[in-house]
């Protein structure tokens, strides 16, 4: 006799290293894509610099002035990449970049001459750039809207795991410091890319934007189009204020190591743990940071209460000045924690706000200019923050802290003007 589903007992929970693993298969296929890819870029992240002055034979400066020009096409790269991403479907066009990006870090093993170097790093950041604004739409496709933000925190959770286990293998290459390790490890780079191209196809075709002419809205709304994205001013400005707390990227990876080695007495390992420590409490808190971004308004919550969180790290930080090694350490790691707070919480609410007031039809362009604030932190985030921390101490530090508190507190009214625009559930904002 056929049992009763009823009364059938309870599957038993999920244990050990299957808890990790989401029970969405669609999920598990991205989770899988972000493990593969953010593996070789953490070997590329680690390796580069040096593969380009050792072993190319650029000058820092020319090094530098190629980053910066290829971070400045970065900016530009991701609307035209996320409008591509609208017309033909976003998982067509990011199997596109991503063989393209194949090639690209393949290339530099023909780089010989400075202007080579530099076409080539200026196309593979644009790419690179275009394949993340993409990506985001990818993400809007493929999952379902409830589970959209929390299924973006856990793939952030394994790209840092992934990346962190790049950049311990990369260890291998930079003790060599021979042109053939490095290449190696660039090259391992590539063949990811190209891994990851058959992988995409396992996942649900995406569908096409409403073709150019017809007004998209937002899903279920029947309201008129808002026009391009770069006429969206709401959207623009909740993309300018989540820019802001972007820069705590440069502030935890150029200003603290700088602050450390150079105006406090703390021990020099104290740089490794700061960065340690954050990727580890990332890894374990951004997904429960997701709970409370269910609409614009506790988006908008939780991202104020993110930027709070950077602004009084600021002020820790700048504390560990002048104090005896073990209380300098012990004050930066308490700072560091503060900052991996403001951090999850600050990117689980810009992540909930950059979907819930984006136009449904339009995912692709919109995260390609929410992207672009992003890219604009990380490219001019270094110079800023070393002008003001670094630069002036305890003022400098005051000075960040008062950008990242009132880019915090300017969201929810931001947000509720977004959220009026573009039609999206509304509830009270405070």
């Amino acid at each position: 006799m056929a049992s009763d589903p009823s009364t059938a007992p309870a599957a038993p929970p999920a244990r050990g290293l299957a808890r990790l693993v989401p029970a969405d298969p669609v999920l598990r296929r991205l989770a899988l894509i972000s493990l593969v890819t953010s593996f070789g870029n953490g070997l590329t992240m680690t390796v580069s610099v040096l593969f380009f002055t050792r072993s190319l034979g650029f000058g820092v400066a020319q090094v530098g002035a190629g980053l910066t020009a290829a971070g400045i096409c970065g900016i530009v790269a991701g609307v035209p990449a996320g409008r591509a991403a609208d017309r033909w479907g976003s998982r067509r066009v990011l199997i596109v970049l991503t063989l393209v990006q194949a090639a690209g870090m393949a290339g530099y093993a023909l780089v010989r001459s400075f202007p080579a170097f530099l076409l080539l790093l200026c196309a593979v950041m644009a790419v690179d750039r275009g394949a993340s604004a993409v990506r985001g739409a990818l993400y809007a496709d493929v999952l379902p809207r409830e589970t959209l933000v929390r299924g973006r925190a856990y793939l952030r959770a394994v790209t840092n795991v992934a990346i962190g286990v790049g950049a311990s293998l990369a260890a291998l290459a930079l003790q060599a410091d021979t042109r053939e390790a490095y290449l190696t490890a660039i090259m391992v780079d590539a063949v990811t890319f190209a891994l990851v191209a058959p992988l995409l196809l396992g996942l649900p075709a995406t569908r096409r934007a409403a073709p150019p002419g017809r007004s998209p809205g937002r899903a279920g709304d029947g309201g008129p189009r808002r026009g391009t994205v770069l006429r969206d001013r709401p959207y623009l400005a909740v993309t300018a204020l989540n820019g802001i707390t972007c820069l705590q990227f440069a502030m935890i990876e150029v200003a603290v190591p700088l602050w450390i080695a150079q105006e406090t007495h703390a021990p020099r390992a104290t740089v490794a743990a700061v960065l340690v420590v954050n990727t580890v409490l990332v890894v374990l808190l951004q997904v429960r940071a997701t709970r409370n971004t269910g609409t614009p308004a506790t988006a908008a919550r939780t991202f104020t209460r993110g930027g709070l969180l950077l602004a009084v790290s600021c002020l820790v930080f700048a504390a560990a000045a002048g104090l005896p090694a073990a209380a300098a350490a012990a004050v930066l790691l308490a700072g560091v924690a503060l900052q991996a707070l403001g951090e999850v919480f600050s990117q689980a609410g810009g992540w909930a706000l950059s979907y819930d007031l984006a136009e449904e039809s339009a995912h692709g362009a919109y995260q390609g200019v929410f992207l672009a604030g992003l890219t604009a932190a990380q490219t001019l985030g270094p110079a800023l923050i070393t002008a003001t921390a670094i630069t002036y101490g305890l003022p400098g530090w005051a000075g960040l802290a008062v950008l990242f508190a009132a880019a915090a507190l300017a969201m929810p009214a931001t947000a509720r003007w977004a959220a009026r625009a573009a039609r999206a559930p509304l509830e009270t904002i405070g």
